[in-house]
């Protein structure tokens, strides 16, 4: 699929899935711009899980540094048994309605957090909630508070032990995120474009993507994250077929968080050629 380029000559190499200290990220803004430059990635952009707090730095940086930038944050949606990443890109800074989303979803991330530690207290873990509350994680570390109490508290040995050991044994109340529904009419009204990440990832299950995708088409999705490090060159494949075949855009990152959980920044490797960026290329910053 040929899409639009950056520079309006040539392709770039993109990433539009990118991760930075102000959610579960390594590196802060400028260790995103200066590693983009490095990899000669002309096209970024910054999709911290239910936080734009480091949009606007990384436009800045971006900018500065003669790097195509596109706002982006990963949005968190309850579908059924589906905790949905929806991607929002191009969106104005500063809708309330975006933000009023995103606070509400932060304060739920908040209250799971605290059932994860109540529960691990209750299983006997020599913890308490008032040293929780007041524990400064070191962000550069990556990942969230909740991970590097538990691993500097002794209590897990990293991301696979939380996921893996720990959190099945506990009896957790599902979280309550809105609907798709809701998040991608707020998407829309904030100005953006709401795209589902890694598919192969979030939607993965023995009936196949095809039907959960028709039903994310009637509710009204823009686009696929269809490169990702998720998906095997099947995957991609269909993705790519299914979005062509419904007019949809299609994006491509690689949920970069730093040094964190491994996936390198630029891979897949992608350009602006292999995208289709549809509206999305009248909103990229220069």
């Amino acid at each position: 699929m040929t899409g639009p380029t950056v520079s309006g000559s040539s392709p770039v190499r993109a990433d539009l899935h990118i991760h930075t200290t102000a959610s579960d990220g390594c590196w802060k803004p400028e260790r995103v711009v200066a590693e983009a430059l490095a990899r000669s990635i002309g096209l970024i952009a910054v999709t911290d899980h239910d936080t734009t707090a480091a949009v606007q730095p990384t436009e800045a940086r971006a900018r500065e540094a003669g790097l195509a930038f596109i706002r982006g944050v990963e949005v968190s949606s309850r579908w059924d048994s589906y905790l949905l990443h929806i991607l929002a890109f191009g969106f104005e800074p500063d809708n309330e309605g975006l933000a009023s989303l995103l606070r509400d979803n932060t304060a739920e991330w908040d209250l799971h957090s605290q059932a994860v530690i109540q529960g691990l207290i209750n299983a006997g873990h020599p913890i308490t909630l008032a040293d929780y509350e007041t524990y400064h994680p070191d962000h550069s570390l990556g990942g969230w508070k909740v991970l590097r109490f538990l691993v500097d508290r002794g209590v897990c040995t990293g991301i696979n032990d939380y996921f893996d050991r720990l959190l099945p044994g506990l009896a957790l109340p599902q979280t309550q995120f809105a609907h798709p529904t809701a998040v991608l009419a707020t998407i829309r009204q904030a100005g953006g474009v709401p795209i589902v990440a890694h598919p192969g990832a979030s939607l993965r299950s023995s009936n196949g993507f095809e039907t959960a995708l028709d039903q994310l088409l009637h509710l009204g999705i823009g686009g696929l994250e269809c490169y990702s490090q998720y998906h095997d060159q099947a995957e991609t494949a269909f993705f790519l077929e299914w979005t062509r075949r419904h007019g949809l855009l299609v994006t491509g990152g690689s949920d970069s968080h730093g040094g964190f959980v491994g996936r390198e920044l630029g891979v897949p490797f992608v350009d602006t050629a292999d995208l289709d960026l549809g509206e999305l290329a009248e909103r990229v910053i220069r």
